[in-house]
């Protein structure tokens, strides 16, 4: 195969596609260990054998438990090798929070995780098949799984689903995504878990197109600029906490450091203050910056390159899809007037389905955003998911975090709100109505509650107690208003109670 003459192929071979232009060319470094196209199409090989042999086949959906690193990205390519779909969810969840997604999912295997929270699916331990040696089976043609992956997320319900990507695993290793501006050979730089849908996205399409990935266990600002000057990095990704971190390192250290290599940088996940956009703008210069704006539904998005932000502070780009910004009541607004971001979906090439969530019922669908669009058609966010607190570039779904405070019996109501934060942007705050008769729990107490039902990262910063209700009889709050009389409180040098750490 020639680049003029390129076509799909199955995920699953494409590692081994690469491998056979350029076997020691350096395919995935994690920590510092670099492993060639060689050694990660054997690992591949090796893990699609073990997955054989424990029974997975084509049109099996299995979980991924397992931290950021090679043997994550083997048992991924090995799955679609297999015409398996990959599941992949955070290493850190709790024992409640994996077992209502298991029950819902109902996935042939789990690796990884807590073993009792797996229910009836069969679960193997996160280094299942990392011993394992290749096999004859594992040289033949993969198949294809359809769909290609299976995302988590939380859901503003506060129960979890699951978003079913439509498209099937197959991929085209001469020609990656167009919107992210990636090369055939590219070198990428992705400090983000692999957990999370747009890493994982990213660097598994990188690695199909033969790119040599850089990932860490741990970002660290200072390893970022030694990273990009030692590999020569071409493209990088960021969420607007990394880039934050980055910028706060002295100006001499930043200055200094050689980032000639780097042609394109991406930022997403979260909204980037303008302050810090234009500070990178003025180190890195307009060409190199973009900004993606997008959900895991993928039902649409938006890129501005910094060179078109200059010209529309504050925009994250104009659709190339048709986009409607709707009033409460569903009418489509003029603009510059505020409401949902809602983009156009043909009904007949839907983009994902949903389990564990009622399926779309209109054409016109929406991150449950709002924005609106100037005269240019350009898009602005004024509030992303309105209630969902955007955390270091992590989604925290304040129902979520509610249903986990409800839990304890001193607690008859909960809202979360989220609250400023200097480095992560935005922290979860707690404000709690006290059972009658109860008398409110310590806060270390209560940190030790909700650590057996929420991972580490969602857990409230502060919390204060009240005993005003908090929701009307319909069950309906103001959480706008109670985020800005906290706000308020705040500015005139209030601090609210942290939650207890640990015993």
């Amino acid at each position: 195969m020639t680049l003029a003459n390129h076509r799909q192929i199955a995920m699953g071979d494409a590692l081994r596609f690469h491998a056979a232009r350029d076997p020691d060319a350096p395919a995935y470094t994690f920590d510092g260990v670099t492993l060639t196209r060689a050694q990660l199409e054997t690992n591949v090989a090796a893990a699609a054998a073990a997955l054989t042999r424990h029974g997975v086949k084509e049109g099996d959906v299995v979980s991924l438990m397992v931290p950021t690193g090679p043997h994550f990205i083997a048992l991924t390519f090995a799955l679609w090798r297999l015409g398996a779909t990959p599941n992949p969810l955070s290493h850190r969840l709790t024992q409640i929070e994996l077992s209502e997604l298991i029950g819902i999912l109902k996935p042939r295997l789990v690796i990884g995780g807590d073993r009792s929270a797996a229910n009836s699916a069969d679960w193997v331990p996160a280094d299942f098949g990392s011993g394992a040696l290749p096999d004859a089976e594992t040289h033949r043609p993969s198949k294809v799984a359809s769909p290609w992956k299976i995302g988590a997320s939380g859901g503003s319900s506060g129960r979890p689903k699951l978003v079913v990507d439509a498209a099937p695993s197959l991929i085209d290793p001469y020609q990656p995504i167009a919107v992210l501006m990636m090369k055939v050979d590219d070198v990428i730089l992705h400090p983000a878990p692999l957990y999370h849908t747009a890493s994982f996205t990213q660097v598994c399409w990188g690695l199909c197109a033969g790119a040599h990935v850089i990932q860490v266990s741990r970002f660290s600002p200072r390893e970022w600029l030694e990273l990009v000057q030692r590999h020569k990095v071409r493209w990088a990704y960021l969420v607007p906490t990394m880039m934050s971190r980055i910028s706060d390192l002295p100006e001499a250290e930043r200055q200094t450091a050689d980032l000639s290599s780097l042609e394109v940088v991406i930022h997403m996940a979260a909204p980037c203050p303008e302050w810090l956009k234009a500070a990178w703008i003025d180190w890195l210069g307009p060409e190199r910056l973009w900004e993606v704006y997008g959900g895991t539904e993928g039902i649409g998005g938006t890129s501005i390159r910094g060179v078109e932000w200059l010209s529309h502070r504050g925009s994250v780009g104009r659709p190339a899809q048709p986009v409607q910004i709707r009033a409460e009541q569903g009418d489509a607004l003029p603009p510059g007037e505020i409401g949902e971001i809602c983009f156009f979906v043909d009904p007949a090439h839907p983009t994902h389905r949903l389990i564990g969530a009622d399926p779309p019922s209109d054409v016109w669908q929406s991150y449950g955003d709002l924005g609106y669009l100037d005269s240019d058609g350009y898009l602005y966010l004024v509030d992303r998911r309105t209630d969902v607190i955007i955390s270091g570039g992590v989604n925290l779904y304040p129902a979520e975090i509610e249903s986990g405070l409800e839990a304890h019996p001193a607690i008859l109501s909960a809202v979360v709100v989220g609250l400023p934060h200097r480095d992560l942007q935005a922290v979860p705050h707690a404000v709690l109505q006290v059972a009658p008769d109860a008398r409110p729990p310590a806060t270390d107490e209560l940190g030790q509650f909700l650590r057996r039902r929420l991972a580490p990262h969602k857990l409230p910063r502060t919390i204060e107690y009240t005993q005003v209700a908090l929701r009307d009889e319909s069950g309906k709050t103001r959480r706008s208003r109670l985020r800005q009389e906290r706000l308020d409180r705040l500015a005139a040098g209030e601090r609210f109670l942290p939650l207890g750490s640990p015993s």
